[in-house]
């Protein structure tokens, strides 16, 4: 059977209009509303920061930016959602230090590998910490801390989010880099774990720096040294640690927040996610609203934080290893 020219001059043109739908998508990315998945709960440091962003991302794609809470299994659930989204550019997610770094190393059903299953965009914003001492605790600054804790070993407590959380990878790298050795409470969150630290249950914590902020001014919780790319504006005596010379343990105690997408997401798009995001950590009302919240905005190249990313894992591996913890 054979087709009139005309015809086949149709169809020709007709299967080169569908070659070029791909590219054409992503060339006229985004054309409709992109779901940004937050995996914890509204009203936390995770939320706050993807919702600021979210708003300032708009502007530059020209679409909203809608906060999606996938809560549960400590990040699992929210991770999982992005990594097996569609990889068209329309479903985004925030990746944390916990969800890309301690989950994937402590939490057996993990399923979702960062460096394989997602595409990290660009890095976000990075939350400080505090470690502090309880007023009954008998030193105040680093050196005195340092020094009782090490002349009584097994005798102090110190409180985390629970067993396996990023907060435990961070005490049990501090008794090892400090040379000491305090005991591990684990509780069901930082909630319980900050009233025990106001209680005198444990007499040393360590927190974020914008949920203990008042507590600090208060004088209910003591600050000896922090984790910070420098010293913070609010506590400007007090030292971050990698000035006291532990490098290491000042960049585990920085909490961070990223953009990633699904792995399989055109390069062109990731392109246009990275430039929105990296456009709106510029944003001066943006810097000046994570600063209140005593974060800093971040940026940077997507292979920056995809580095970020493997060495976190590194690290806390070795810590896993040294510590001799469990997945569960």
């Amino acid at each position: 059977m054979q087709f009139p020219r005309r015809r086949l001059a149709a169809i020709s043109v007709a299967l080169l209009g569908l070659l070029a739908l791909p590219a054409f998508a992503q060339e006229g990315y985004p054309q409709r509303p992109v779901k940004l998945i937050v995996p914890f709960a509204p009203g936390g440091s995770t939320d706050l920061v993807a919702r600021l962003v979210a708003e300032k991302m708009q502007a530059t794609l020209g679409q909203p930016v809608t906060v999606d809470n996938r809560t549960g299994s400590g990040g699992m659930i929210g991770s999982e959602a992005v990594a097996r989204a569609e990889a068209d550019g329309y479903t985004v997610g925030i990746g944390t230090v916990s969800t890309l770094t301690v989950n994937p190393i402590l939490l057996k059903a993990n399923r979702v590998d960062p460096l394989k299953d997602l595409a990290p965009i660009t890095l976000l914003a990075r939350v400080p910490s505090v470690f502090m001492v309880h007023p009954s605790f008998p030193g105040r600054d680093f050196a005195q801390v340092v020094a009782e804790v090490r002349a009584r070993p097994d005798v102090y407590n110190i409180g985390s989010s629970g067993s396996g959380s990023i907060s435990h990878l961070l005490i049990e790298a501090m008794n090892t880099d400090l040379r000491f050795k305090l005991r591990h409470v684990p509780y069901r969150g930082m909630g319980p774990a900050l009233a025990a630290a106001l209680s005198g249950e444990t007499e040393v914590s360590i927190d974020q720096y914008p949920s203990s902020a008042a507590h600090i001014r208060s004088g209910k919780l003591l600050p000896f040294a922090v984790g910070a790319s420098r010293r913070l504006e609010a506590l400007p005596s007090v030292p971050t640690l990698k000035e006291l010379g532990q490098p290491d343990l000042n960049e585990l105690a920085m909490t961070w927040f990223g953009l990633v997408a699904p792995a399989k997401t055109p390069p062109a798009i990731q392109k246009k996610l990275h430039d929105a995001a990296v456009a709106a950590l510029r944003d001066p009302s943006l810097v000046a609203r994570l600063k209140e919240m005593g974060a800093d905005a971040a940026g940077g190249s997507a292979e920056a934080f995809r580095s970020q990313i493997e060495s976190g894992l590194a690290r806390n591996r070795r810590i896993v290893q040294a510590a001799g913890i469990s997945p569960e």
